[in-house]
């Protein structure tokens, strides 16, 4: 999906090469009347499942404080309890277990949202730009969505960048993880594998793909990024402030579409 900054150490913009998800044509919403522009930007709502350690409660903390709040519903999910900051515990230490209850617990609870980002707490989200990147999809439909990379024969969403999911690819995964020989929690010797590709496996079994080429310009950098990975605290700041508070002065913005954030969002 999304933009992958990967901004360890001195980024250097030159040196890299991003991918960014576009969002679909302005000119198809640009025709629709105001009320169903509005119903529209209703109707896309995002529960955003964020994957914390007790041990970064900075950048947990941050993630709080700022994109985060533009989610419709933010859980973030941790291998114990820290009483600095709430969170779902899982008491759980390996890292694709966590992964996965994570996910069921989003999915009993997810009430009417029907779209999911998971994201780790060094990723920066703009959440209403992927509210538009899903705005002509069908959460009923099987949608796994992100920057989609290739190890051998199996396609995966990188972590790192951020991974979306529809109401349907979830219902599809929680439903294989009772499959052992499909999909097991732990303990072979094959699965020793990342919980990104983990989880590509899984939903391979459920027929359900990662999405990412037809939908990827490259080069740096769209003016429709969804996400950018490898924050640091500070950066996150100033990403916010950028994204949110700062205009050149005489440019005026007329969007076709507005996705108002949640109430309890006062970063903008």
């Amino acid at each position: 999906m999304a933009a992958s900054l990967a901004t360890r150490g001195q980024p250097s913009v030159e040196l890299h090469l991003h991918h960014h998800l576009k969002a679909p044509s302005k000119e198809e919403l640009q025709r629709l009347p105001e009320a169903h522009k509005l119903e529209l930007s209703q109707k896309v709502r995002v529960y955003c499942i964020i994957m914390v350690q007790p041990k970064g409660l900075l950048h947990w903390a941050t993630a709080k404080d700022t994109w985060s709040k533009h989610c419709d519903r933010a859980a973030f999910y941790s291998s114990e309890s820290a009483k600095a900051l709430e969170a779902v515990d899982l008491k759980e230490q390996d890292e694709w277990a966590k992964l996965r209850k994570a996910l069921k617990h989003a999915y009993d609870n997810a009430g009417d949202l029907r779209w999911f980002f998971v994201a780790r707490p060094t990723t920066f989200a703009i959440i209403e730009n992927l509210k538009y990147l899903v705005l002509n999809k069908d959460p009923g439909q099987p949608f796994y969505i992100g920057n989609a990379l290739k190890s051998g024969e199996l396609e995966y969403v990188e972590y790192e960048s951020g991974i979306v999911l529809s109401l349907e690819a979830l219902r599809r995964l929680v439903g294989i993880f009772h499959d052992e020989d499909k999909c097991p929690e732990r303990g072979r010797a094959i699965w020793k594998l990342s919980e990104e590709k983990q989880l590509a496996v899984c939903l391979k079994y459920t027929g359900v793909l990662a999405r990412n080429p037809p939908d990827v310009i490259e080069g740096c950098c769209s003016d429709m990024a969804v996400t950018f990975s490898g924050m640091t605290p500070n950066q996150m700041q100033v990403m916010m402030y950028g994204v949110y508070r700062l205009r050149p002065y005489g440019h005026d913005f007329h969007d076709s579409l507005m996705f108002l954030p949640p109430e309890g969002s006062d970063n903008d």
